[in-house]
């Protein structure tokens, strides 16, 4: 089939013009913000966790004047919720004026979370000290109430400067530890001394950075650092890359800026306060939702005391139940991988031997392991049942069009992949194809298949000069197998990937005169990606990273028609003429003559 005739095939299946999915934050929901949790405790290996921020709650403790009903609320939230909060970090001024009747008062009601051990931080702000005096102002009500006694029983803490204001908490999440530094309003210089110390006792660990003052943001939300905010970057975040995000409170309003450290990193810097809001902000907590395989973080801000109370609500405070502006509400794209990269390596798992992959039923199974940059000639097939592969180098093209690359998926089992540069109009690079005496040749798999690979797209695939580049299928089209409806110039079988970036396994059936297709969705680029398609002698499944896709004929479908001639590995080939090589890289491939389960995968 042409381009026009595969864009008209596209269009009547409805696929051209579908955008990817885009995730959503959760909306606030009754059951979520009700006053009747069930208590359970986070789960430290979960690639899903939150942590959670408290700033300035010092007009609720005011002397006479407060009320702590907001933070009881936010509190029960923070334990009883759905949210698997692992931390929490009050930002400072947790009271107006500093005075023991109003530590007292905020004291009782962080009782909540000692009572269930609940991890958290706090640190002194301007209003709960003498706002002239550094880290060695020496005793006060806040370090009464607060200091390091008070966290005896914490699965977190770490320890404390001599002083007993700059503490640090080591937390598990996402299956890793985190390391949060809790620092005074003003730090002396020994006391960011004693921080640099903290990071250098744990090298390997991502650093957050609480203060109070760091930052303060214009009413566009535009963060940039104060005078002191300059002191400590200068002296403490800049030349320590384990601080990748930092949070403030003091100033309003709220905002966020992002600086280049001196390792050439990203440092997320974020101003969160709300005292000026009704109620003396009503004890708004930020929920920083870190999602470990999306690489984001995702941001919401709200009142869990005005939640609780909604249906009761007037105008006023039902506008102060959720901050939804793009300073309170917005996701951040962080690889989490690569920022962490410099103190703290992802380990590279060995590869995992051929011979564990030849399970039951293995016709073919090929890994691509050569020096990196030098071009192909051809693969043996692992199986042992001679099905090995050949090079073929379209007109014109390079022997770089087909090169060995030593970039892999960290799921698959061998540390390589090939590396493919090829296009259309003129048909250009090379691809790889069964030798003619190859037994897959005259397979039609009755019974089933599985055919599995692992994929990388480059960054240009979508410019239009790689649109259904196929990475696996057969040289010979419907016609040559018999076949004579939809359009039989078709391949028999092809693994394509539309313009759009979407896979589409397409056959033509044994059992039928017409093709049956399975289509997935569009991908991501730049990502390595899983892909198997899965036949159980009777209907085909489509699974991308294990996952079905939905879009899988329901229709019955046997077998593959034989048309004759090699499977191709890399290429798309119309009328049985190969019109473009693959463009990007291809991990392992292979060929089982039944039906597998997802955890029969190659993912590990």
């Amino acid at each position: 089939m042409n381009d026009s005739s595969r864009r008209t095939f596209l269009r009547g299946a409805g696929l051209l013009g579908a955008g990817a999915a885009v995730s959503a934050l959760p909306a606030l929901g009754a059951p979520a913000a009700s006053a009747t949790f069930g208590h359970h405790g986070p789960d430290a290996e979960d690639g899903r966790f939150t942590l959670a921020v408290l700033p300035d709650t010092q007009y609720l403790f005011d002397a006479d004047r407060g009320d702590p009903a907001p933070l009881d609320a936010t509190l029960r939230y923070v334990t009883g919720g759905d949210e698997n909060v692992v931390f929490l970090a009050h930002l400072g001024d947790l009271t107006e004026n500093g005075q023991p009747g109003e530590f007292d008062q905020i004291s009782r009601s962080f009782q909540h979370l000692d009572r269930r051990r609940f991890p958290y931080s706090t640190l002194a702000g301007n209003h709960d000290i003498k706002s002239s005096t550094d880290d060695q102002r020496g005793r006060t009500p806040y370090l009464d109430a607060f200091g390091p006694q008070r966290q005896r029983g914490s699965k977190t803490f770490r320890g404390a400067s001599p002083d007993g204001y700059n503490s640090h908490h080591v937390f598990r999440a996402g299956g890793r530890e985190w390391l949060l530094l809790a620092l005074d309003w003003r730090p002396s210089a020994g006391g960011l001394e004693w921080a640099r110390s903290v990071l250098a006792r744990n090298p390997r660990l991502p650093a957050i950075l609480t203060i109070h003052e760091l930052v303060w943001a214009d009413d566009a939300g535009q963060a940039q650092l104060s005078e002191f905010g300059q002191k400590v970057w200068d002296e403490l975040i800049a030349g320590n890359d384990q601080i990748f995000l930092t949070l403030n409170g003091h100033y309003w309003p709220p905002g966020r800026a992002v600086k280049r450290n001196k390792a050439g990193n990203d440092v997320h810097l974020h101003i969160t306060n709300y005292q000026d809001r009704y109620y003396g902000g009503s004890a708004m907590i930020r929920l920083y939702r870190f999602d470990l395989a999306r690489n984001v973080i995702d941001v919401r801000t709200f009142s869990p005391w005005l939640a609780e109370q909604a249906p009761r609500l007037n105008e006023l405070q039902r506008q102060e139940i959720e901050r939804t502006g793009p300073s309170d509400y917005f996701s951040l794209e962080i690889d989490f991988g690569a920022r962490f990269a410099g103190f703290a390596p992802v380990p590279v798992p060995p590869a995992r031997p051929a011979e564990r992959q030849l399970i039951r039923g293995t016709v073919a199974y090929w890994r691509f392991e050569g020096r990196d940059g030098a071009p192909v000639d051809g693969v043996r097939d692992l199986s042992g049942r001679g099905n090995d592969l050949v090079r073929v180098t379209l007109p014109g093209s390079a022997p770089e069009t087909l090169r060995f690359s030593g970039e892999f998926s960290g799921r698959q089992p061998s540390r390589s992949s090939l590396r493919f540069e090829g296009g259309k109009k003129p048909a250009r690079g090379a691809y790889l194809r069964t030798a003619d005496s190859a037994p897959m040749n005259a397979e039609t798999f009755a019974r089933g298949y599985t055919v599995e690979a692992f994929v990388k797209l480059p960054e240009d695939f979508k410019d239009g000069k790689h649109s259904w580049a196929a990475i696996f299928g057969r040289q010979g089209s419907g016609a040559h197998a018999g076949k004579t409806g939809d359009d039989p110039g078709e391949p028999s079988a092809t693994l394509s990937l539309s313009d759009g970036a979407a896979f589409q396994w397409a056959v033509f059936p044994v059992n039928q005169n017409g093709i049956s297709t399975a289509w997935g969705h569009e991908l991501a680029l730049k990502e390595w990606i899983h892909v198997a398609a899965v036949n159980d002698g009777r209907r085909t499944t489509l699974y991308v990273d294990g996952c079905p896709v939905l879009r899988n004929p329901k229709t019955a479908a046997a077998g593959i028609a034989n048309p004759g001639g090699s499977w191709l590995i890399g290429a798309y080939a119309y009328d049985s003429i190969v019109e473009q090589a693959f463009h990007g890289w291809l991990g392992d491939v292979r060929v089982v003559g039944r039906a597998l389960d997802p955890r029969e995968f190659m993912l590990g």
